[in-house]
């Protein structure tokens, strides 16, 4: 059982927190600048990952041609954008009479950047495949289905797909890799926050020999986390929902340990 000298004692040992790199895009709004500005923290933003599109030379090898199929199934905004790059590349137009599939209404919506918006063509779910079964069911006798899908796979869907023998077929046109931070070699900070097994995975190919040492890491999900414990990592920082529901909350938490 902790007593409260230890808890004084391991207060003292918590080293000042100055600096902090987010292993994502920095957002139009950014959700530590109260943070910024209580302890006078500097944060920067670095995506450790990144989304590179195949290119038309590439995709060719996989004999696919997606106007053959009379229906697309859409799980990201991502998979929109590369499937119409891509058509248009190839000098491909789909057909009017092409149907729509997408994950969330969000998805849905941005459709409208590429064709001109047909609601009778367009359908979308709440956030699963299983919220679009009975309109896939419904057509699927009638219609030929392709997933544009990146290198991580959509093994949900395809699962699905398989399991209700639909007439289906995956379309490799994206990649998610790490992105080069060699820059930040000799760059060092006292926190790094990841948000995905990616990042850490990222962190090691360009880092090979890291060693986390004094620096802190704040990690969130069970998956980050676990990628983590993986490679020998601590994790010292984390959102515990629903007491700790956030890592801006987190992150408060433990700065009024180590800053105050």
């Amino acid at each position: 059982m902790s007593t409260a000298a230890d808890s004084e004692s391991k207060k003292q040992d918590l080293k000042p927190i100055r600096t902090i790199l987010v292993s994502q895009p920095q957002p139009e709004r950014s959700p530590f600048i109260r943070l910024e500005k209580k302890y006078d923290l500097k944060i920067d933003w670095r995506p450790f990952i990144e989304v590179k599109g195949l290119t038309e030379k590439e995709f060719r090898k996989e004999r696919i041609r997606p106007d053959e199929f009379s229906a697309i199934i859409f799980t990201s905004k991502q998979a929109i954008e590369h499937f119409f790059r891509l058509c248009k590349a190839m000098r491909i137009e789909m057909s009017q009479e092409t149907k729509y599939y997408c994950m969330t209404e969000a998805i849905a919506n941005y459709l409208q950047k590429f064709i001109v918006y047909r609601k009778r063509k367009v359908f979308f779910g709440q956030r699963t495949i299983q919220d679009l079964a009975p309109t896939l069911k419904k057509h699927r006798s009638k219609e030929k289905f392709l997933l544009p899908t990146g290198n991580l796979g959509a093994a949900f869907v395809s699962k699905y797909m398989d399991d209700n023998n639909f007439d289906w077929q995956p379309a490799l046109m994206y990649r998610t890799v790490s992105s080069d931070l060699s820059d930040l070699e000799n760059v060092f900070y006292d926190v790094l926050i990841f948000y995905s097994p990616l990042g850490i995975d990222s962190l090691y190919e360009n880092f090979p020999t890291f060693e986390q040492k004094d620096t802190r890491l704040a990690v969130a999900g069970s998956k980050t986390t676990q990628a983590c414990l993986d490679r020998g990592l601590e994790v010292n920082i984390a959102p515990e929902p629903p007491k700790v529901p956030s890592m801006e909350m987190a992150l408060d938490n433990y700065l009024k340990q180590s800053n105050l």
